[in-house]
């Protein structure tokens, strides 16, 4: 848990992925699109991927990619991160982390 916050506290916008799942893709796609250069870790080429998946799973992310953490906190998956975009909640949230400027 120690080394994962510690992964997520360090950039504005970090996101724990796997290459295999659409899902990550989706949502990494969306925050290149605004402009926003997300930190990914991609758990299935990564050492201590699995470690870091229990730890995910420890903090109640089901499914355990993508998941989504924005200035330290976590947001959530897929669904979380496309109802604050639907609700108008993301981007203002990524300006006020530095993740976007616009």
């Amino acid at each position: 848990m120690e080394k994962l916050q510690k992964m997520v506290s360090k950039k504005p916008v970090v996101i724990f992925s796997k290459n295999s799942c659409c899902m990550s893709h989706s949502i990494k796609t969306l925050f290149v699109d605004f402009g926003v250069n997300p930190t990914i870790y991609e758990l299935d080429e990564i050492k201590r991927g699995k470690e870091i998946e229990h730890a995910l799973a420890q903090l109640g992310c089901s499914p355990t990619v993508p998941v989504v953490f924005i200035g330290g906190q976590l947001v959530g998956g897929a669904n979380q991160v496309m109802s604050l975009h639907l609700n108008r909640s993301l981007i203002p949230m990524l300006k006020s982390v530095g993740a976007l400027w616009v």
